[in-house]
């Protein structure tokens, strides 16, 4: 069954119909492995709108444990060149659907791409810092991951912030 999406109209900047969720686990829904307070509420909830897939290189081997019995779908990259990986795999759906998340240098691609389409790149700061090349291709830098969430829970924040 097809989730119904999350749809934002921005003044001056367009409409996001927003289908799938694509989202760097380490640094931006976790700090020190653990998911941030807040981020397991929110992606439940999100996940009755979207399709949630999770993608990272688990640096502390928590993300399986950690996103146990919520409802997303957890990709671990193994090998170089994770930010192309992390591209390649948001490049399955059409990216002007795809709300991405990501802090690190190796999900700046994964932004770009989803910004330069039209649809949602948000770089994310939860603690253990967030790469300049990921903020300058977000469309919105926020600190938190259930902020982060948040941003699509309530889509005015998106609307107020990208609004001109």
């Amino acid at each position: 069954m097809e989730k119904p999406g999350i749809n934002v109209s921005i003044p001056g900047h367009g409409d996001l119909n927003l289908k799938y969720m694509v989202s760097d686990y380490t640094g931006t829904l976790s700090y020190r492995g653990r998911l941030a307070p807040g981020v397991p509420k929110g992606l439940r909830e999100l996940a009755e709108f979207l399709d949630i897939h999770i993608l990272s290189a688990d640096t502390r081997e928590t993300a399986g444990e950690q996103l146990a019995g919520l409802p997303v779908q957890l990709h671990v990259l193994t090998g170089t060149n994770q930010d192309v990986q992390k591209r390649d795999f948001a490049a399955r759906f059409d990216l002007r659907k795809v709300a991405a998340f990501g802090n690190g240098a190796n999900d700046r691609l994964l932004l770009k791409a989803v910004k330069q389409a039209g649809g949602l790149a948000v770089s994310v700061d939860n603690g253990e810092g967030c790469a300049f090349d990921a903020q300058v291709n977000a469309h919105i830098h926020i600190v938190g991951g259930e902020h982060a969430l948040d941003l699509l829970l309530d889509s005015d924040f998106v609307k107020a912030t990208l609004r001109f």
